[in-house]
Parts: structure tokens; sequence; C-alpha cells
């Protein structure tokens, strides 16, 4: 962990840009001039002023037409264009993400995957200033179907949010909806699998609480069109789509089994017409939005390929970006490449399926329907983040879709998708101040929005420079080791005395996983296997006393000393040699308790 004082200095630094954008006597700023597109779809306006308060838009009109304080920042826009910070409708977090997002314009993102309460305690940390980053919503955790957990999918214990619960009643669709509802979800999300019932009611239990339902709808028996039908509001990846419009559904049946499939648009080479504009009607009757990821789905197949490929690797070239592991640098690159070497008709029918993809959307939007911009970023995905976005915004008009389309498909479509268009989305008085000023129009041409002025967030100009130091002070708290600990509880299985030595021990779970800096002592349950009477249990390095209730249970004390600061700390039981099996070693694999930001 960071020394709490140095921790303190760094992220003072990382604040400075944003506290001094405010002025020295005054907490209002203003961008004066510059050609207004304000994210609603209508003309743009010229010499725009735009007068922003603490965190909030209070004025839009035109350069001249208002007064504000003398002691106001003023930021001079004269022969630039103003738009709506940038949004990112599908995206999975990770800790050292924050910098990518925002340097690229990208004020707000959607974590639509299984964060649990490190997502919740990040979106917080980061909207109370203790972390710099973009606007956060999070989904908390997903409802999957039993083959996900067959398939080897993470699926979460019981004792925590995490990942994916496997749901296969409406009634359990119901426990699960309200669990991540109080855990603080902005959405809920369905996962593949579920049957039609499961999304009906998970949808009901949804809608009930004024949350959207984000569907990965892949089947077996739920794609688009019974996703649609069950309630679902955005359908990622444009999931079940193409199976949907499938001449030959049965060719296909089975499709989703496979993670790769989620991304693979080689369905779509079956596309039927008359099923095509059937499923269109059906998408635009009931305001379904579509999130296609198509930097994701298109991974290499984009007739650009080279351009974005070297985008990519020189923003990952800065060296102030340094802390991002090479493990991840080398698949945002190895993105482009993943058909390489295929066999030729396997790249044929992506590419058929790509092209189909395209007039999909384009048709789908001529029809009126609404297209949200996503890229499935995370730390191993299919996008690198933040100029990901910008890739997403550059095919969306190679589908037919005009710049500003595209631009109110990653402003105010995401907002209204979410349930957020009174918050954002939209540069008008009393909604949130994220805005982006470029140097160039991209009404002429959408990569001009790459050529970024000035990236505003809650009324603070953000720093864009990436710095080698920063560290997220709530690193990620995911259980390390899954599948080493469910082959050590087949291992231990196999031994029946602990005579011969010690079994290697195994954390699956923790409880709680999160609690406030500040905190009193806390008692932790501990569940996992290979607990003994020799057991040890150590906190951030430190021995803490516990109590063993069984070989699969402990009962660890943590003083109240140890949840004074904020960080993510890991637990880890001990066994002593010798050791039956010394393979597996004597130190379980760490758990991890997040004491959040008070």
């Amino acid at each position: 962990m960071l020394d709490p004082k140095r921790l303190s200095v760094v992220f003072a630094v990382a604040m400075l840009p944003a506290l001094l954008a405010q002025g020295p006597s005054s907490d209002v700023l203003v961008i004066e001039g510059g050609t207004l597109v304000d994210g609603r779809g209508g003309a743009p306006v010229r010499d725009a002023l735009i007068v922003v308060e603490g965190n909030i838009i209070k004025t839009v009109t035109r350069k001249g037409q208002a007064a504000y304080p003398s002691g106001a920042r003023v930021i001079r826009a004269d022969g630039k264009f103003i738009v709506p910070g940038l949004m990112d409708a599908h995206v999975h977090y990770g800790e050292w993400l924050p910098e990518l997002f925002l340097a690229y314009g990208v004020t707000s993102i959607f974590e639509i995957g299984g964060g649990g309460e490190w997502a919740v305690a990040q979106r917080d940390a980061t909207a109370r200033g203790k972390i710099p980053g973009p606007r956060q919503f999070v989904a908390v955790g997903s409802l999957a179907g039993a083959r996900i957990a067959a398939l080897g999918g993470v699926t979460a214990a019981e004792g925590m949010l995490r990942s994916r619960f496997v749901v296969d009643t409406p009634a359990r669709a119901r426990d699960v909806v309200k669990r991540y509802i109080a855990a603080g979800a902005n959405m809920i999300k369905v996962h593949r699998g579920p049957p039609m019932d499961v999304y009906e009611a998970a949808a009901d239990e949804a809608h009930r609480a004024g949350l959207p339902v984000v569907a990965q709808a892949l089947g077996p028996t739920v794609y688009a069109r019974e996703a649609v039908l069950a309630g679902a509001d955005i359908l990622e990846h444009a999931a079940g789509v193409s199976y949907s419009i499938a001449k030959d559904p049965a060719k296909w049946k089975g499709w989703g089994n496979l993670e790769e499939h989620s991304l693979d648009p080689s369905p779509f080479a079956d596309m039927d017409d008359a099923k095509t504009a059937d499923l269109i009607r059906l998408l635009v009757q009931h305001h379904v939005y579509l999130e296609p990821d198509l930097i994701a789905q298109g991974r290499g197949l984009q007739k650009v390929r080279e351009r974005y490929e070297l985008q990519d690797y020189r923003v990952l070239a800065d060296p102030g970006l340094a802390y991002i592991p090479e493990r991840s640098r080398l698949k945002w690159l190895q993105n482009f490449s993943e058909f390489d070497g295929e066999e030729r008709g396997v790249v044929e029918l992506r590419e058929k399926g790509w092209q189909n993809s395209m007039r999909f959307l384009r048709e789908f939007v001529n029809a009126g329907g609404k297209v949200l911009v996503g890229t499935d970023a995370s730390y191993n995905g299919w996008a690198t983040p933040g100029i990901g976005l910008h890739h997403e915004l550059d095919l969306l008009v190679d589908t037919g879709m005009t710049p500003l389309q595209s631009i109110t498909a990653a402003t105010r479509n995401i907002a209204e998708g979410f349930r957020i268009l009174d918050k954002l989305g939209t540069i008008e008085p009393d909604k949130l101040a994220d805005l982006v000023v470029v140097n160039d129009d991209p009404l002429a041409d959408i990569r001009n929005l790459l050529k970024i002025e000035y990236v505003i967030k809650d009324g603070n100009v953000v720093d864009r420079t990436f710095h080698s130091w920063f560290r997220n002070p709530l690193p990620d708290n995911a259980l390390e080791g899954a599948t080493w600990v469910a082959a050590v509880k087949k291992e231990i299985e196999s031994m029946r005395t602990t005579a011969f030595g010690q079994p290697p021990p195994a954390i699956e779970s923790i409880s709680p996983t999160i609690v406030a800096e500040g905190s009193p002592a806390l008692t932790v349950t501990i569940k996992g296997a290979g607990f003994t009477r020799r057991s040890r249990v150590s906190f951030d390095g430190k021995p803490v006393s516990f109590r063993r209730v069984s070989d699969t249970e402990l009962k660890a004390t943590i003083d109240a000393e140890l949840l004074a600061r904020a960080g993510t700390f890991a637990v880890t039981v001990t066994n002593p040699e010798p050791l039956q099996r010394p393979q597996w070693g004597g130190t379980s694999n760490r758990a991890y308790l997040l004491v959040n930001f008070k």
C-alpha cells in the first residue's frame, strides 16, 4: 500500500488543475464564444455563452446576452466547438483506467459488468473527489442462466455481490434485483441464459425502481425479440439481433454458448430482409436502444484498421502511462490482428456478417431507432479505453449516420436510455456541467472530436496529462484464484487426516467485503477449505486474532486501528509446516477487504 502522506500529496496534485479552474474568488466558470452543439439534435449555435456555477450549468445563451461575475474563470472559445461530455455506454471498469477516459473527453461511463461493492465504492469515491476519473454508473452484478456456471463463467457466492448470480426462477430474479438495488445499482443487467419468465420478473422489478434493464440476450431461449417483449431497455452488443433475423435460426442455435461468439458478427451473414424490417419495427415500437460495440465486433475487419492501431500505439507509448500493465497493452493492440491467420472461409463469413451488421444499424437509425455508443472497454477488453470511443464514433459514421447523430448517440441517447437525461446528456440549464471543447468542427468530420482543447467535468477543467505516479487509492478487491481454490478443495477431499501434515488453505469468500474508514473493530467471516487448529489469519500482512468454527469457516477480528484509513487490504490464511501437499504451498489465495472512504 502507498504511504498515506504520499497518497495525500499525489491526489492533491491530481486535483490541483480542477481547483485552479474555479478561480481564486469565484466558483463560476464561463465559456464564451465558440459554436455550441448541445446534444439535443438541433442546429449548432454560434457565439455561445455558457455560465457554470459550481458543477451546474446555469445559463446557455449567446455571447453578450448575459452577465457573469467579474471574478469568474473565463474560457475564450471563439473558433472552437463545444459538445456535451462524451459517454461510454459499455465499460468494465479497472482501477487504472480513469486518466485514459478523461483525457479523451469521456466524462461518464456505464459499468455494466460485475464490479460488486468495489464498483460502487469507485463510483462514490470519484463523485466525492477522492479519486479523479469519469462519472460512473454501475450495475453491481448481473443475472445469468445456469449454463454460465456450467460453461465455467464466474458466478457470485451467496455472501457476495460480485459478478453473476445464477437465476432460474422469477422469484429468485426478484430477490437478486432487489439485492442489487439495495446495494446502489444504477441499472439491472441480465446476462446470457435465463429463461423468458426470469427476464420478465427482473424487468418488472427494475422498472418499479425506475431503473433500466441492460440485456445480453444470446439464448438459449431468449434472443433479441424475446428480450424486447420481456421488457429489456438496452441490448448490449446488439445481442441476439443477428439470431432473431437469421434466415435459418437452427443454423445458429447455441451460438451464444461461447464468450467469443457474443462479439462475432458471423450470424449477420445469414440476414433475412423481411425479418430485419419486422425486428426493427418491434425495437422502435418498444423504444429499445441498441449498443452495438462496433469497435469490438469488427476487430481488424475495419477498413481503417491501421489508423486505429497506430493511434492506440501512440497513446500507449506515452511514458505517463507507465503504470498500465503490459498484459493490457498487448491485449488492446492485438485486438486488431485477432482474426489474422484464420481460415479464409471463416474470415469471409465474418466480413459478410460485419457488413450486414453495419447495414442493419443504418436501417434501424433510418427507421427512428436509437443507438448508444459503447466500446466494451476494460483492462483486457476489446478497445483501448478513451480513444476507443472515438473509433466507435467514426464507425457509426461509416454506417451512414451523420456526425451529429453519432455525437447524439454518445451523449443524449445514452442519458435517455439509462434514465438520467434530467442530469446529463445535453448542454442545458440545471444540468451537470460536463462539456468538451474541441478546436475544429466535429459536424464536418467526426474525427475532429479528437482535437480536444478542454475537458470539463463537474464544472472543473480536467488535467488531461497522464501521470506515471498515478495509483488508485482503492485497488480492485476481486478474490484471487477462483480456479485455484476449486482445485485445492478437490485436493483436500483426498486427505483424510492431518497426521501426515497440514492441508493447503483456500479462501472462497469473506464477509463483509467492504466497510468505511474509521469503523470500530470488525468480525470477518472467512469461508473456504483447509482451515485447522494451527491455521493463522493475517490482515494487510499483520496477524490478527480469530476463532475456528470449522475446517471451512473462520471468524477473524480486525481491530479498529487497522480500519483507520481507506484502502484495499489482503486477508490470508496460513498453515504451518509440515504440509501434506507442499506443492500447493502453505498460504491461501488473497481475499480483500475494501475500506471505503468515509
